[in-house]
């Protein structure tokens, strides 16, 4: 189970992070969006779908866009990953169990597709001029502005296994065991990098372990 800690900074997050903008239906991402839409409605109304599939899917984009988004730091690089895991979404839909949680298998398939990509390429793009957080936060006051670019940096100086772990667990709402499948280890070790996640991030913006003091940092 989520702790109210963690449930209290995903609240945070989301704020900041919003489910990233509306996929433009013009785009490349947004074509494929909207053709994979269609077949899914054909293959639904002949059954060849788990009842849900189609609408579950189709929702998980937005969802897909922001988990690809911290992985890659790069806007065109994350379309790219979410096209690429419809895709194989759709081609391997055979081996999607209904009932269980979709976006979890979804977010394994963009791990997976990232990786590859890593190993495959070798390709880091840093984000030196802060363009991935502007992407991702809401246009705000500048005071806001500030909270969100003092968040962004702190998450930005995670070690990239803690930072993953954190926002899995707590931007997406995954369970440590769903968690757990998708990044490849024990449960525990989840619960280990999260926790080690949020005490670097309450240090990094001026918190002591303790979220009760009065001055307490707008993100617990």
């Amino acid at each position: 189970m989520i702790s109210g800690q963690d449930a209290a900074l995903g609240i945070s997050l989301r704020e900041h992070y919003p489910q990233v903008a509306p996929i433009d239906p013009t785009s490349r991402l947004g074509r494929v969006l909207a053709r994979l839409s269609e077949v899914l409605d054909e293959a639904d109304a002949e059954v060849r779908v788990a009842g849900g599939f189609r609408a579950d899917l189709i929702a998980a984009a937005p969802h897909l866009r922001r988990f690809a988004l911290s992985l890659t730091r790069d806007a065109v690089e994350s379309d790219d990953l979410v096209q690429f895991t419809l895709l194989k979404a759709w081609e391997h839909r055979a081996r999607f169990e209904p009932g269980t949680r979709m976006i979890a298998w979804l977010f394994t398939i963009l791990r997976n597709g990232y990786l590859n990509g890593r190993i495959k390429h070798r390709l880091e793009v840093p984000d030196t001029d802060g363009a991935h957080a502007a992407r991702l936060a809401r246009p705000a006051d500048q005071e806001h502005t500030l909270h969100v670019q003092d968040l962004q940096a702190a998450l930005d100086r995670l070690d990239p296994v803690q930072r993953e772990a954190l926002l899995l667990i707590a931007l997406d709402d995954l369970s440590y065991e769903e968690a757990a499948e998708i990044l490849g280890c024990p449960s525990g070790t989840v619960k280990s990098r999260v926790s080690r996640a949020r005490s670097r991030l309450a240090r990094d913006l001026g918190e002591d372990a303790d979220p009760r003091p009065a001055n307490k940092s707008p993100y617990w």
